[in-house]
């Protein structure tokens, strides 16, 4: 019988998932308050939902509860972007185009551990390798991100991002070929090798 998570446990679990889980949801919609207010909304549906399963079981859940909280979201959009525009035929104000495009990705730190016994240089080519994959990832589709992120940042195993993405491990693997094709493209037109 699996031994269920403790207090502490889901505690340390969501404590520990959150930075990960944040630029997740950020890549997603790209809106700093809006990817919050998912992180939060996820790690309620886990701590409601799920609090009495057992850890191992944590990792796969939430991500699974992550990647539906973003389609979710990206539903409403669609929704209130149908109103929207069906509203906006029946007013004469043009919408403000003078509003100016901001990518919180620019400014996120990536968290260091320690920074002992590191080389400056390898460190400063280590974290520009990181924002150039980061910047080439806003062009991929939203599934093939979501795969990627799954499969190589989360370290999920092909079966498990089949699951939490809901499609076939087929699927998963076209996904992630197109992704980590197109991210080569992208660099070595960068000039990295």
């Amino acid at each position: 019988m699996p031994i269920l998570a403790t207090r502490e446990e889901l505690s340390d679990f969501l404590i520990k998932t959150e930075r990960r889980a944040y630029k997740q949801a950020l890549f997603s919609v790209r809106d700093e308050d809006t990817a919050l207010d998912i992180i939060q909304d996820s790690m309620t549906k886990l701590t409601v939902k799920y609090a009495a399963k057992p850890v191992e079981e944590l990792p796969l859940l939430y991500q699974r509860i992550l990647q539906n909280t973003i389609r979710d979201y990206y539903r409403r959009q669609k929704t209130r972007s149908l109103w929207t525009t069906l509203f906006s035929a029946f007013t004469s104000n043009a919408p403000n185009k003078d509003q100016e495009d901001f990518d919180i990705l620019e400014t996120l730190q990536i968290k260091q551990e320690s920074n002992f016994g590191k080389v400056p240089d390898a460190e400063l080519e280590r974290k520009q390798l990181i924002d150039l994959i980061e910047e080439a990832m806003k062009i991929l589709p939203m599934r093939q991100r979501e795969a990627f992120i799954l499969r190589y940042w989360e370290e999920m195993s092909v079966a498990e991002t089949a699951m939490i993405m809901n499609c076939s491990e087929g699927s998963v693997k076209t996904h992630c070929s197109r992704a980590v094709h197109t991210l080569a493209t992208i660099l070595r037109e960068k000039g990295v090798k």
